[in-house]
């Protein structure tokens, strides 16, 4: 690969050190009272994801569980990007059907003409400007929960309960630090003990949640939550990605007991497995991270059949939806190609 190729393509193992996560998003929000200039209203804004990357997935399961499609549309973006930004390269001459750029860098553009960061998914866009409202994934899914309750649907499932919230807040920022963000540490360290300390970081806290998952079904109370989303989108890509490609290869998730039955349990719930596109997944890690995989050349396997076997997690009760129901299919235009998906 020449340097031109690589300049394009994008770089993200700094030689000699560790992965550190720049946290810095657009940190304004939407919300029902509109104080920061974009309140809540249907058909307004347009979330732009990617099916690929594991914090655009978040926001897709948890539109898809509250019921939110027909108040808030969604733009996909293709599994492969270069340097400068994700693209609309799945829609007809490459541009996003509502927003009509061919680059999501564009709507950031419109609003700081000099934003200097990466252009990242998910993104919450202002339909009729055309500008980026916000890229703060994590606090998108809580505003989702929390700010738009006016458009969930009858039956929407509670992902953010204000009597757990405390004990939620303290497990996601565990999942983020040591599992969420710790195969990046592991995939882009720049040193052999940079590596190591990310990989054992990481298989300890794994022992930790499968400790606490093998007496209770779900992560906090006897329900789904915010928190089991933020877990699912990891665990999902472990063996097709983070296994091989990040070099987190203590275990696979699949000789993982407990972490494995959870996350199929996850994948067979309405709103999780029928949102997880494997092909996507594969290709985006495989072929952007070319200084990890420089030719770009995408693995067959893992076998993805068995995450339709049973999983056995209901013998520990729970209710995954609560006193609400499970979401109807996917809108026709968002379901994942069976081809993509895992073959039963």
């Amino acid at each position: 690969m020449t340097s031109q190729e690589q300049n394009t393509q994008g770089k993200y193992v700094e030689p000699g050190g560790e992965f550190v996560r720049d946290t810095a998003y657009i940190q304004t929000r939407i919300t029902a009272d509109g104080a920061d200039g974009y309140p809540v209203e249907a058909g307004r804004y347009r979330l732009v994801v990617a099916r690929a990357c594991p914090w655009a997935n978040r926001a897709i399961i948890v539109r898809r569980l509250l019921g939110l499609e027909s108040a808030i549309s969604m733009g996909l973006c293709g599994p492969t990007h270069d340097a400068d930004s994700w693209t609309f390269d799945l829609d007809p001459d490459g541009l996003d059907p509502v927003l009509k750029i061919p680059r999501l860098k564009d709507a950031y553009l419109t609003r700081f003409p000099d934003y200097p960061k990466g252009i990242t998914v998910p993104a919450m866009v202002d339909i009729p400007t055309g500008a980026v409202v916000t890229n703060d994934y994590p606090q998108i899914t809580l505003d989702f929960s929390t700010e738009w309750t006016a458009f969930h649907r009858p039956g929407a499932p509670e992902l953010y309960p204000d009597r757990l919230r405390d004990e939620i807040d303290t497990v996601n920022q565990g999942i983020f630090t040591e599992i969420n963000n710790g195969v990046y540490r592991c995939g882009f360290a720049g040193s052999q003990s940079a590596y190591e300390a990310a990989y054992d970081r990481l298989f300890a806290h794994l022992d930790v949640i499968s400790e606490r998952l093998s007496n209770q079904r779900y992560l906090v109370g006897d329900t789904i939550t915010e928190a089991d989303v933020r877990l699912f989108t990891t665990l999902a890509r472990f063996d097709p990605v983070y296994h091989g490609h990040f070099k987190c290869n203590r275990s696979k998730l699949s000789e993982m007991p407990v972490l494995w039955a959870y996350a199929r349990d996850l994948f067979q719930t309405p709103g999780f497995g029928d949102t997880t596109d494997f092909t996507q997944i594969k290709r985006h890690y495989y072929v952007v991270h070319r200084d990890i995989n420089p030719t770009g050349v995408v693995p067959k396997g893992p076998d993805l059949r068995s995450w339709h076997t049973p999983h056995h997690r209901e013998e520990l009760g729970g209710r995954p939806f609560g006193d609400g129901t499970p979401p109807p299919p996917p809108p026709a235009g968002e379901v994942v190609p069976e081809q993509d998906w895992a073959p039963r």
